[in-house]
């Protein structure tokens, strides 16, 4: 729902991507096609073949042989990280985002963790802060959510407290002569 409504808008410049896939995938580059956002897909090549779900735009379906290069096309165009209860990929994918931005390789995004009962069972984030792994402010570089709405509204929220623009080139882009 939240797909359809902030990709649909008018002149909107934003993409939503995704991995490509069935599922939760499938889901969020469905709701951006059918408000009639383009909506991009970066699929992996798997032993298990994984095909591209219908809802990708078809000049904006690629595919990567290895995970590295896919995770750095999603970062290097991303403007938020929305996270679904998900496996190693989905976890790689986080934790990868969380330490590019913690060792402050890569300008912040937000990062919002859906269903926060799941992400507390998953990653016991207090216990890496008490065994000293992880500094206490370590844990403000992601939060939780639990509806599209809010997933949607506290991306702009952090957008506005940050002062930047949620459209146009990523800064890292531009800085390096990429946009």
């Amino acid at each position: 729902m939240q797909a359809r409504q902030a990709s649909g808008r008018p002149g909107n410049r934003l993409v939503v991507v995704t991995g490509g896939g069935p599922g939760m995938m499938e889901a969020a580059n469905r709701g951006a096609s059918e408000a009639g956002a383009r909506t991009a897909g970066l699929n992996i090549t798997l032993p298990q073949e994984q095909y591209p779900n219908p809802y990708v735009t078809p000049e904006l379906c690629f595919s990567f042989r290895y995970f590295g290069m896919r995770k750095l096309h999603f970062l290097m165009r991303a403007r938020a990280l929305v996270v679904f209860p998900g496996g190693y990929g989905t976890l790689d994918e986080l934790f990868e985002t969380l330490t590019l931005i913690q060792t402050r390789k890569i300008r912040p995004v937000p990062v919002v963790l859906v269903g926060r009962a799941f992400w507390e069972r998953a990653v016991d984030f207090d216990f890496l802060v008490e065994e000293g792994v992880i500094d206490p402010e370590d844990r403000d570089l992601f939060w939780f959510a639990e509806t599209a709405q809010e997933i949607w509204e506290d991306i702009r929220r952090w957008y506005d407290l940050a002062g930047r623009p949620m459209t146009g080139a990523p800064a890292h882009c531009a800085e390096e002569g990429l946009a």
